[in-house]
């Protein structure tokens, strides 16, 4: 017994060890990034910057905000991730509880093809030649449609379908003349809503995320995603635009290039911002969701 719980305590050391340097490699990274977005530009490009700010200043953030597409990608953003939850939660749902429901032939098959879908595909050039061909280039459809199903949110709707909502319920409804779809609508999702929750909260992050789709299929910049003016602010060298009408002395180019490099660590700062507030609320749906997926059904 002593052996025993000898070994216990030694486990449970090792693994408070563990978990701690994890701790402190996630959480350094974010807590950088943000001391980084307020310190002055010169000590932050001499390396001086370890954790918390130094020369605390907001030109980078004036910058950014003084860049009037950046509230236009916001919008994009907002509208993409909230009808892009929608849409997906209307294509997956009724499709996962088909799939759950044992009466329902060639099922297996179905989910066997969703299930390949997640190992090969088309090819980048094929589906894009696809997208021509549908007449959705350049418009919000092209950002929104194919994120419209994913397999991995179909298998945790389908798990919980078949493993949380007692078939016993559904066979009364349908003996007592019940049709599918107000056995769907009325009692099976009903008593689904904290799955709803988590599908939902991982579509949202999805779309609030993604920005391939729209680098792909999207030439007008007034749809651009948020996401993508910042790719673009990053990679494309645009601070002259964001720079014009400053001062002289923000115009020399040591300053600009030190300016630019406080202003990398503001725009993360302003891109990760609202999931980074909503998400320690609903951290227990992401929970909830690893151990829905967690039982094969």
């Amino acid at each position: 017994m002593k052996h025993s719980g000898l070994n216990d305590k030694l486990f449970d050391m090792i693994a408070i060890i563990i978990s701690g340097l994890l701790l402190i490699i996630t959480l350094y990274p974010l807590i950088y990034v943000l001391s980084a977005s307020f310190s002055d530009p010169v000590i932050v490009t001499k390396g001086e910057l370890w954790l918390l700010p130094k020369g605390l200043t907001l030109d980078g953030y004036k910058a950014i905000f003084d860049y009037k597409p950046i509230w236009v990608g916001y919008r994009n953003t907002l509208f993409y991730s909230v009808f892009g939850t929608v849409i997906s939660l209307v294509f997956t749902l009724p499709c996962a509880y088909a799939l759950s429901r044992h009466d329902m032939k060639g099922r297996n098959i179905i989910m066997f093809l969703f299930l390949f879908t997640m190992f090969f595909n088309g090819g980048m050039i094929p589906t894009y030649l696809a997208m021509k061909q549908f007449g959705l280039l350049n418009t919000v459809w092209a950002v929104l449609i194919p994120g419209a199903v994913g397999v991995s949110n179909l298998i945790i709707a389908r798990t919980y379908f078949a493993n949380s909502v007692p078939w016993e319920i559904q066979e009364a409804a349908i003996v007592d003349g019940c049709s599918n779809t107000r056995l769907f609508l009325a009692i099976v999702l009903p008593l689904s809503m904290p799955m709803v929750a988590v599908l939902t909260l991982y579509a949202f992050v999805y779309q609030w995320n993604q920005f391939f789709n729209a680098l792909i299929y999207l030439s007008d910049s007034k749809l651009y995603p948020l996401q993508l003016y910042l790719r673009n602010i990053l990679l494309m060298d645009q601070m002259n635009a964001l720079l014009e009408g400053d001062s002289e002395a923000m115009q020399a180019l040591l300053e600009r290039i030190q300016l630019k490099e406080s202003m990398k660590y503001g725009i993360v700062v302003v891109s990760t911002l609202p999931v980074l507030i909503i998400y320690p609320f609903l951290q227990k749906y992401f929970a909830k969701g690893v151990m829905m997926g967690a039982i094969k059904g």
